[in-house]
């Protein structure tokens, strides 16, 4: 059975900070990790291993996004997600 860790958090990257790097920080961690966020009142849930996903998302500061990770390392995938986009 995978496990899941779930978090709901508000962006706050700086201007240095790129979509890139994070597609690169996450490579290593088994889990999917999906990011969602509400579009025009939709919401619209990608995989973060998905470099198109993550440019559809168009992330900036202060969105509420919900982070979740599925999978033996769901736990450490989480928090470097969390840390990165915190």
């Amino acid at each position: 059975m995978s496990k899941t860790h779930m978090m709901e958090i508000t962006v706050q990257i700086s201007e240095d900070q790129t979509i890139v790097e994070l597609s690169k920080s996450i490579q290593p961690f088994h889990a999917d990790i999906f990011l969602k966020k509400f579009v025009q009142g939709n919401p619209v849930e990608i995989n973060i291993k998905s470099f198109l996903g993550l440019i559809t998302l168009h992330l900036q500061n202060d969105d509420r996004i919900q982070v979740r990770a599925v999978g033996e390392d769901s736990e450490e995938a989480l928090k470097a997600v969390v840390d990165y986009l915190t």
